[in-house]
């Protein structure tokens, strides 16, 4: 599929992992979750994995729970993240100049997240972030088994750009999920390794372009004749 830099015009990126560092507020909440399951986990690192995909796919993925149980672990999870979990976050350093610097060029920003949306654009807001984006796409929280794909294809909606050719877009994203789900969008994606994937999970699931921190995240779109008109 390739990245095309000197063409592109819309970014969509990704939320945890990519925006923030949210390990904290998940894994506790994860950690509360199985908790009221009645499987209690005191070592963090094994569930770093839960870090990125869908909750619901997570619990059974990793804890072996069926539907029923992963459904009851995603609704204790939501209890502690809507008053505590949401806000044990931050945003990677160099971040909102990043986002300036994109939008003065001309791009369009989205954000397209597996994060329910209505505690996204409670983030967002909350570390000054809403601005950057013309659009902020997440999962409903009332629906289940969405995927990334489907989460990328409701901001593209948004973007007026679903019946369009893609190649214009560009995704961001540092989990396998972020890749697959661009790819089947047909669209190229960009992997963050500051983020939340093992080694080697960008190449195996064929980023189209890597970088390894904010700095290299910034190189990739600085040359000017990326800029479009906004």
């Amino acid at each position: 599929m390739g990245f095309a830099p000197n063409t592109c015009t819309h970014i969509l990126f990704d939320l945890d992992g990519t925006l923030t560092d949210s390990r904290e507020g998940i894994l506790r909440c994860v950690q509360y979750a199985l908790e009221q399951c009645g499987m209690p986990e005191s070592d963090e690192t094994k569930l770093y994995p839960f870090i990125g995909p869908p909750l619901l796919t997570s619990f059974q993925e990793f804890c072996g729970m069926p539907p029923e149980q992963a459904s009851f672990a995603v609704e204790q999870y939501r209890v502690r993240f809507s008053k505590i979990g949401m806000f044990e976050n931050a945003v990677y350093d160099g971040i909102p100049e990043l986002l300036g610097e994109l939008r003065a060029k001309g791009y369009i920003l989205a954000v397209a997240t597996s994060k329910p949306e209505v505690y996204t654009l409670q983030i967002l807001e909350h570390f000054h972030l809403t601005e950057y984006f013309q659009v902020i796409a997440g999962s409903d929280i009332h629906r289940e088994g969405e995927t990334k794909e489907d989460i990328i294809r409701l901001a593209l909606r948004r973007l007026g750009l679903l019946e369009q050719e893609p190649s214009h877009v560009v995704m961001v994203g540092d989990r396998k999920h972020d890749l697959i789900g661009a790819h089947a969008c047909g669209i190229p994606c960009i992997g963050v390794g500051y983020g939340y994937a093992p080694k080697g999970e960008m190449e195996a699931y064929h980023a189209d372009a890597v970088a390894a921190d904010v700095t290299a995240l910034r190189k990739l779109f600085a040359k000017p004749e990326n800029r479009v008109s906004s």
